[in-house]
């Protein structure tokens, strides 16, 4: 091997990041605008004389059915229930790659976003919980602020252009793909009930099916996937939430094959489009089109939509930005070349767009009880994620140079 070669190789690697930042840039741009238009078009149904129509289309049965096994469930839960898995899937494979060869590969690389992520999800919760600590009901739903939409961030944020450093970019993907992997443990632990064993024991036999399949070199996808929706059958019978199959199976494609491609990154690549353009407007749609009570104000200062709001809007930038800053201050770690505390700030405020992953941990909450909160949550969740769109944007317009100039 020549002297040349580690060069070449670094320069080949940051030249493949670039381009997958770039295709993540564009998808989030158009994703993130097709996600807002498509939660206002439920919105504007929902208050519409066509509401009826609406919800009747959202409660359309439908059912597959093999002897004595059956799925029976309306459009709105095969949406959320099946769709999403495919979206776990993909924060899966994305989660993986970082973690293989990525910003999480190195404990240098992993502490700023890790307390940045931690604090994002501990302070917002806080909130919540001390807004809502006398109603048991409504303190299922504490876990509705701690999230962050990346494609609805990373869309707000390229409406900056080339102004905005790669660096910036870099630690917003990275933090919210820490906040989706808390936001899977978070399901896991706290929004599984009514196990039933055998679904459970069946889960499991496929899950070691997946591993012994990755361990034994099966590259193709093919195989995972197949193994991948009966996982997810077993997985919807069996109290645990069916979305999580799909992070199984993403943490089980391999990252690489003998010709020295990436099946983990060939299937990342052909979901992505599939989940931005297709998977999280539909599932916004289907979501986001809550009747708007006519005392708006007044709903809004109920404790659950109050408590998600100021943990969004105000729990996120003040966890994220104050996890990191402590931690600078007792040098525990320095802050990236080109990103100052001004436009940290920014990264902060956009990481409060909660919409996507907190309408779908609010669907878990208040999907059985506490049915009177879900309408309510998806106010608060609405109201909070558009207010920290604007302010993030705006901040970070400020703060933010012109390209050729010293970032803020």
């Amino acid at each position: 091997m020549t002297k040349a070669d580690p060069v070449a190789a670094t320069a080949q690697a940051l030249r493949k990041a670039a381009a997958w930042m770039e295709d993540l840039m564009r998808l989030g741009s158009a994703g993130g605008l097709l996600l807002i238009a498509a939660a206002c078009v439920a919105l504007l149904l929902a208050n519409s004389p066509a509401a009826g129509t609406y919800r009747e289309l959202l409660d359309i049965p439908f059912a597959i059915s093999a002897g004595a096994f059956s799925i029976d469930k309306p459009l709105l839960l095969w949406i959320n229930d099946g769709l999403m898995a495919i979206f776990f899937l993909l924060v899966a494979l994305e989660i993986k790659r970082e973690v293989v060869s990525g910003q999480l590969s190195s404990r240098s690389q992993l502490a700023l976003p890790v307390i940045a992520a931690l604090g994002g999800a501990v302070v917002p919760a806080l909130i919540y919980a001390g807004i809502n600590h006398d109603d048991a009901e409504a303190m299922r739903g504490w876990a509705i602020p701690t999230a962050t939409d990346i494609a609805f961030a990373l869309g707000m944020l390229s409406l900056l252009g080339r102004r905005v450093p790669l660096s910036i970019k870099l630690l917003l993907s990275t933090i919210a793909v820490i906040d989706d992997l808390l936001a899977i443990l978070i399901i896991a632990v706290f929004y599984t009930s009514n196990l039933a064993p055998i679904a459970i024991v069946c889960a499991l036999a496929l899950v070691g099916l997946l591993v012994g399949m990755n361990r034994l070199g099966v590259k193709g996808t093919g195989p995972y996937l197949l193994v991948g929706a009966l996982l997810w059958m077993c997985v919807l019978k069996s109290g645990v939430h069916a979305t999580l199959a799909g992070v199984v199976v993403g943490l089980c494609i391999p990252a690489d094959d003998e010709k020295g491609g990436s099946p983990l990154e060939r299937l990342e690549h052909r979901l992505q489009p599939w989940v931005a353009y297709g998977i999280l407007p539909l599932f916004a749609f289907a979501n986001a089109g809550v009747p708007l009570p006519d005392d708006g104000l007044d709903a809004l200062l109920h404790p659950v939509p109050l408590g998600i709001t100021l943990g969004l809007l105000l729990g996120k930038p003040l966890g994220v930005f104050g996890g990191v800053w402590l931690a600078t201050r007792l040098r525990w770690l320095a802050l990236p070349e080109g990103l100052g505390l001004g436009a940290l700030f920014g990264v902060s405020a956009l990481c409060g767009i909660g919409f996507t992953m907190s309408l779908f941990i609010g669907s878990l909450a208040f999907e059985s009880g506490a049915l009177q909160y879900a309408e309510l949550n998806r106010i608060g969740i609405l109201a909070g994620s558009v207010i920290a769109a604007i302010v993030g944007l705006l901040w970070l317009r400020w703060r933010l140079p012109l390209p050729n100039a010293r970032c803020a």
